[in-house]
């Protein structure tokens, strides 16, 4: 049976999650809706699917929503889909403030419907090839530099891009978090920038998170270093490189490319390096996701990042906001 789908926001994003949705198997586009009413009858004349003139009429056609529209709208949008009782996918951050999403959250268990959010990095191939490798990391840094672009600047830099990197620390680090220090700054919008935060939790790891929209050029990595093994994660190229120290009992039945220098101080132990790098134009971690989305509306299984996952990555991501905060509000006193 096919769900019936709905778009909310037909911006640069909405666009794209247009043209990944009409390439799902077992999904209908039934229309899309924005306030920016021109805009939307061209989109949807372009992709082929009906206009809708309110939010409430698309609601009432679609089993499912996905709302691609800016953060400060998120909870009023998203909160009058669940209590239509349908599922929803919405862009991160689920929300601006924690207390909105955990309203969300508790209205989705409550109906009893798939609450997803768009934290897309979890479906790039560069953190898919990771799936394989036993992870204890102990050290983590990461760096998610852009050039500058007025859309995403109604919300602090952490919410717009370090959030994906909170996202994947948290998922990757099994250990409470016990502290946070950060500093970050406004140049050319009037909220933060360009942010740094380090993260320590209770096993003793730690990660050192830094993001910045004013930067020359992008960079989207991340390093992870962990007993007898250092990981590089580097999104934008879809590549993962992993250098593991290893026994020479273990190589035999190993390709010997993989094999680097021997450590003679390591006890006789092998470097074994292996690079994953997927960089096919047809993998769209953008869809991926959204498959997933329909995938937990037809089996009903938990998405990998639900409510409760994306809710508490907002509240470490405010949490940093608030300390950067707190320091200006301190330097001004």
């Amino acid at each position: 049976m096919s769900i019936k789908i709905g778009q909310v926001g037909v911006g640069h994003l909405g666009e794209r999650h247009c043209a990944a949705l009409q390439q799902i198997n077992d999904t209908e586009l039934v229309g899309i809706f924005d306030i920016n009413q021109e805009k939307c009858k061209k989109v949807s004349s372009q992709y082929k699917t009906r206009a809708f003139n309110s939010l409430s009429s698309l609601i009432k056609e679609v089993d499912a929503l996905v709302v691609a529209v800016p953060t400060r709208h998120h909870h009023e949008i998203v909160k009058k889909a669940l209590e239509e009782d349908r599922h929803v996918f919405v862009e991160k951050p689920i929300t601006t403030y924690v207390h909105e999403a955990e309203q969300l959250v508790e209205l989705a268990e409550k109906r009893q419907v798939i609450l997803q959010v768009g934290h897309v990095e979890r479906f790039n191939p560069a953190i898919l090839a990771l799936s394989g490798q036993k992870l204890a990391p102990m050290f983590i840094e990461a760096h998610r530099l852009s050039t500058f672009d007025p859309r995403g600047t109604d919300v602090a830099v952490v919410l717009d891009l370090m959030i994906h990197d909170l996202d994947l620390i948290l998922h990757l680090v099994e250990s409470p978090l016990v502290k946070i220090d950060a500093s970050g700054v406004a140049v050319i919008s009037s909220e933060i920038d360009i942010a740094n935060a380090r993260l320590q939790f209770a096993n003793g790891c730690v990660a050192n998170v830094t993001a910045s929209r004013i930067s020359l050029k992008k960079m989207r990595k991340m390093r992870l270093l962990q007993k007898d093994a250092y990981i590089g994660v580097d999104f934008l190229n879809r590549s993962t490189e992993v250098f593991r120290l290893v026994n020479p009992s273990e190589i035999h039945d190993m390709d010997p490319s993989l094999i680097m220098d021997q450590f003679s101080t390591f006890s006789g132990k092998n470097i074994l390096h292996q690079k994953f790098t997927n960089q096919d134009s047809q993998i769209n971690p953008l869809k991926l996701e959204l498959e997933a989305f329909v995938k937990s509306i037809q089996t009903g299984q938990p998405p990998l990042v639900d409510g409760k996952v994306a809710m508490e990555v907002l509240r470490v991501a405010n949490k940093i906001i608030q300390i950067i905060e707190g320091q200006k509000t301190h330097l001004q006193s």
